[in-house]
């Protein structure tokens, strides 16, 4: 896993530590069940491997940089921007492939349940997916997510941070050819998974990126990484 996040020693609550229990086991879990599965076992390997070796994460956005400003559609289909989150504090953004990605579910599972302590800290939690169409509702009503969860539409800010790859033919065939209606286009692009923690001058003051999907951040390494930034620990 990549992390630009500092390391903080400090003790974790008994509830953070529930939390990254459930999620890293589920994802592994999860991880080890999709692996028996020999069709996908090869064309997901095929896929980090060459995500690997083209030294994709070194275009991700970095520390320091201020990430992409937008104006993006709600899951409710209202046009929010970043510049009114960032009014009030700290905001946390955190890019998924879809509804149909079962480590996209068990991550917002997460976070929605972590998302008490993440305001508690003082930042304001964002969801970014590509897909289009009402999907993002349906995700949002799914996980009864009280964070907003915005379509980025033809994958604009995901391209502009970097965190987004053109998906290799092979691994296409799994996801189907209905997929671009997902998306409402036919470009057949992904983001990997990556969280940002943007101070409230825009800035990235941490980042999370990694091109395994099974790999996610911790919510506990993101609320003790706000707290720290909000002096709060």
């Amino acid at each position: 896993m990549n992390f630009d996040a500092a390391r903080l020693i400090l003790p974790l609550s008994s509830q953070e530590a529930t939390v990254i229990e459930t999620l890293q086991s589920k994802l592994d879990a999860l991880r080890v069940s999709r692996c028996e599965r020999l069709a996908w076992s090869e064309s997901y390997e095929e896929m980090l491997s060459q995500l690997g070796q083209s030294g994709f994460l070194e275009q991700v956005i970095k520390p320091g940089e201020y990430f992409p400003d937008f104006m993006l559609p709600s899951a409710e289909g209202q046009l929010l921007s970043l510049a009114a989150f960032l009014a009030h504090g700290p905001v946390i953004i955190s890019f998924f492939r879809g509804e149909w990605c079962p480590f996209c579910r068990l991550m917002l599972a997460a976070l929605t349940e972590a998302l008490p302590q993440i305001s508690a800290a003082g930042a304001t939690l964002l969801a970014l997916t590509p897909e289009t169409g009402g999907l993002a509702l349906k995700m949002k009503t799914y996980h009864g997510a009280p964070f907003e969860i915005l379509a980025d539409v033809d994958c604009g800010i995901g391209l502009a941070a970097g965190v987004v790859f053109k998906i290799p033919p092979k691994y296409r065939a799994l996801l189907g050819p209905n997929f671009p209606d997902r998306h409402g286009n036919s470009g057949w692009y992904l983001p990997i998974p990556a969280s940002f923690i943007l101070s409230q001058d825009g800035r990235i003051a941490w980042r999370f990126a990694d091109v395994d999907f099974s790999h996610r951040p911790e919510p506990a390494d993101i609320i003790r990484a706000v707290a720290n930034m909000n002096g709060k620990l």
